[in-house]
This record gives structure tokens, C-alpha cells and sequence, in this order.
């Protein structure tokens, strides 16, 4: 693990370049650069702005600007008679620092910037002319960082979500200051939930089903309470947090009708779409949304909106999720899905992300149904799989699930390996073999369905000693 020093450790380095060694605030800067990376120290944290060494008239090390403006706000804030103009002019400060630089929204945190900005929250939480300001300034801090946030702070936003619902321009604040509290951190989604969340958010779909930006950002905090990706627990709530948004919150019907009445605007149909596939979780939710008419939505939808790559990448990953019913795959191919899925690949074989998602879709909709095999074969399907091999050879997720369409495509249907084996399958996947360790597996299990030589290793034989 790469060390770590403090902001304040290392401007002291600086500063001492600068006074023993008489350099200037760039060299003794770079210096110190050059010494700590030296020695193995991780300095992407650290603040490393020459024209911030500079010493005031009177002798004086000047702060940081994020560091001074939160001493600033927390002046003012004690403060009864300080001008709103002057703490939002402060707040402004603050945000253009965190903006987009991990390294001072770190300075800021380590220099009690949550619990001045709570504070203000606080103190500002029934005036919306400052309250947005600080809103600003409280995302700009925990965008990377939400372990700052405590119960307190989780409480409050709720309390604000719901005293805001009628305004949109700090109800978007709020949600999203929420979903960036909700990124990486399953204990606060946890807490987010319990106190009711997913209820709130989806009733606010309802709400405000005209307002494109408030169900975007909707959209968006939803799928964050879906994720899986705070590596310090063991397991998360995803799925259950999946299945209460469909189950209690009721909203697959609703995002149904929401892509129904926005079928125009692709930017909220893209939103509406990854988040329709981040919810079809389980069987019976692919098949509600079938009954509801969903898969002739999405395809419909799609073929309208085929020159927007946003919109189709979506489509198409909700169509892989949904595909995992079997009722469902017999539902995309009699609509024409086979056909919009090889158009699309065809369409953007240039793209690697929507020709990964094509290839899931294959896969998926080729699982167990020697129909649609066959199908996709018919639509040239199998060309445009080994066509975006061959344009995305360095790409892993392309060629991974491009292996697991190929598999599928032959695992029941063993007499459409000859045509796929025509367009030089074999030689492809023992390139996959060969610089794709991580694709090694389903490299090999495509060769051994597509009836070609490969090497089967026995890697344990039930006797003692290590899996070589």
C-alpha cells in the first residue's frame, strides 16, 4: 500500500525548500514532489498549486483558498448580521474549489468543511436563497467522499426532500446531494432506506412527471440505491433495494409510462431505460413487464430513436436483463428485437460499449431457445458478433461476451458451428486465449462447442497439495 502524508506535511516541505534552499515557489514545489514520490508516497490527494507558497506582506503563511473560506463561513455562520450575499459569494468559493478536484475537496474535509456546511444547511434550511447556494457547495464536497455525511446530515436531507417536493430547483439539489452519499457507502443507502426513501422518490415520479430534469435525477439516485459496490461489506442490499422499488414503490408501471409519455425525449429515455433494466432483478418482473406491453415499448422506442447511441445502448441493456425470462426472448424475437439488435450492432460496430451490450443481448435471448439461434443466424447475427471481434481485439468485456453469444449460438444448434467457424471463429478465440487471460474461460468454452481442438486441464485432482 502506497504511504500517505498530510496537505499540511507536504507545504512544509515546500516552504522549507523555498526559504533554506533560496528556490522559487515552482522548484521547491517540484522538489518536493520529486522527493516524496521517491519514497513511495501517494500524493493524488495532495494540493500542488506553486502560487499558493506565496508569503503575505506582513510575513504571514497564507491558507489555502478552500481552507480560508471555510473559516470564513464558519465566521459568519456565528455571525447574526452577516449579509446573505457575502456567505453565498462564500459558498461559491468553496464549490469552484471541490469542483472537479479530488485533491481540495480532501483539503477541505480534513479542515472541518462537513460540519460548517451542515451547520449551514441548518441554519438555512427555510431559506431557499442561501439553502441552494450551500446545497451547491455540499455536493461539490462529498462527490468522492461520502463518508463524511453522519445520521444527522442523512436525517436532514430527508427532511429537506420532503419540505422542498414542490420546488424543483432544490428538490434536484437535494437528490442529488443524496445520491453521492448513496455511491460506494451501503451503510448510508441502508439508512437512506430505512427512513423511506425509495417510497418518497418513487411518489415523486408521479409528482412530477412533466419535469424532465427532476425525473432524470430521480432516475439516477434510484440506480444508485441498486448498487453493489462498497467493497468494505461483505454482501449489500441491492437486489431488496430492486425489489421494494417495484414491489412498494410500483415502479415498473410507473418508468413504463414515463417512457411512454417521453418516447420523444431521448435523454430521459436513456435515463428511464438503464434505470428500467436495474429493476428487472428477479422473473417475475421481467414477465410484469412484458404483460404491461414493455418489451414492444423498448424495441418500438428503439427503432425511433436508432440514430441516438445513448438510447440504444440502453434499450439494449434492458433487453439483456429482461431476456433472462424465456417467455421473454420468445416475446423480443417475435417483435423483431433479433433484427433491431444485429441492425444496431451493425449500426455501431465502432462503439465497443454498445457492441458489448448487443452481445449480452444474444447471448441472452440465444440461452436454451434453438429458435432464436437459429434466428440470429438468419439476421447475419453471428457475422456481426465476429465482426466486433475483430474491430474491438483489445477490448475484454467485447470480447467476453462476443464468446458467450458464440457458445450459445452452437450449444443446442451444433449444425450452425460450420458457418460461424467459416468467418475464422477458431483463430480469434485462440487469440482470446492467448492475450486474454481473463476471457481465458469462455474463450475455451466457445472452442469446445464450436467442436474445435482445445485443451481441457484437470485443475484439481481431489488429492492434497496446492491447484497448479
Amino acid at each position: 500500500m502506497a504511504k500517505q502524508i498530510s496537505q499540511k506535511t507536504f507545504d512544509d516541505v515546500v516552504r522549507e525548500n523555498m526559504a533554506e534552499f533560496d528556490m522559487d515557489a515552482n522548484e521547491a514545489l517540484q522538489d518536493a514532489i520529486q522527493q516524496f514520490e521517491s519514497q513511495g508516497v501517494n500524493l493524488n490527494i495532495i494540493v500542488k498549486d506553486a502560487s499558493l507558497y506565496a508569503i503575505s506582506e506582513d510575513g504571514e503563511v497564507q491558507h489555502h483558498p478552500v481552507v480560508a473560506a471555510i473559516n470564513k463561513l464558519s465566521l459568519a455562520l456565528d455571525n447574526s448580521s452577516a449579509a446573505s450575499e457575502d456567505i453565498n459569494d462564500i459558498l461559491k468559493t468553496i464549490q469552484n474549489e471541490c469542483d472537479g478536484d479530488p485533491a481540495r475537496r480532501n483539503l477541505a474535509a480534513t479542515n472541518g468543511a462537513y460540519p460548517i456546511l451542515f451547520k449551514a444547511l441548518s441554519c438555512y434550511k427555510d431559506v431557499p436563497e442561501n439553502l441552494n447556494s450551500v446545497l451547491k457547495s455540499f455536493c461539490a464536497l462529498v462527490d468522492g467522499q461520502p463518508d463524511l455525511i453522519d445520521a444527522s446530515g442523512i436525517e436532514l436531507l430527508i427532511s429537506l426532500l420532503k419540505t422542498y417536493q414542490n420546488t424543483p430547483d432544490t428538490l434536484e439539489l437535494v437528490i442529488q446531494a443524496i445520491r453521492l452519499n448513496c455511491i460506494m457507502h451501503e451503510r448510508n443507502r441502508l439508512q437512506f432506506v430505512n427512513l423511506n426513501l425509495i417510497i418518497i422518490l418513487t411518489e415523486m415520479l408521479t409528482m412530477h412527471r412533466l419535469n424532465t430534469t427532476i425525473i432524470k435525477e430521480i432516475c439516477i439516485c434510484l440506480r444508485a440505491l441498486t448498487l453493489d459496490d462498497d467493497v468494505r461489506v461483505p454482501f449489500g442490499r441491492a437486489t431488496e433495494n430492486a425489489k421494494t422499488m417495484v414491489t412498494e414503490g410500483d415502479a415498473l408501471k410507473l418508468i413504463m409510462q414515463l417512457c411512454e409519455e417521453h418516447r420523444n425525449d431521448t435523454s430521459v429515455l436513456a435515463e428511464l431505460f438503464l434505470t428500467l433494466s436495474c429493476l428487472a432483478v428477479r422473473d417475475e418482473f421481467c414477465q410484469e413487464v412484458m404483460d404491461r406491453g414493455g418489451v414492444c415499448l423498448i424495441i418500438s422506442a428503439c427503432q425511433s430513436a436508432v440514430d441516438d447511441k445513448a438510447v440504444v445502448r440502453q434499450a439494449l441493456l434492458v433487453l439483456k436483463a429482461l431476456a433472462g425470462n424465456d417467455e421473454v426472448k420468445h416475446e423480443i424475437a417475435r417483435l423483431g428485437g433479433i433484427e433491431l439488435v444485429v441492425a444496431a450492432m451493425n449500426k455501431y460496430q465502432n462503439n465497443a460499449q454498445v457492441s458489448s451490450a448487443a452481445c449480452k443481448v444474444l447471448t441472452n435471448i440465444t440461452l436454451r431457445n434453438t429458435d432464436n439461434c437459429y434466428k440470429v443466424v438468419e439476421c447475419q447475427g453471428h457475422e456481426q458478433i465476429i465482426q466486433v471481434m475483430k474491430i474491438h481485439p483489445t477490448v475484454d468485456k467485447v470480447q467476453q461476451n462476443a464468446c458467450m453469444a458464440l457458445r450459445n449460438l452452437v450449444s443446442r444448434a451444433k449444425e450452425l458451428s460450420e458457418c460461424i467457424l467459416a468467418l475464422g471463429a477458431e483463430s480469434l478465440l485462440n487469440d482470446i486465449m492467448k492475450y486474454h487471460k481473463d476471457v481465458a474461460d469462455e474463450a475455451k468454452a466457445a472452442l469446445r462447442d464450436l467442436g474445435c481442438k482445445v485443451e481441457l486441464r484437470e485443475l484439481w485432482k481431489g488429492e492434497r497439495g496446492t491447484i497448479q
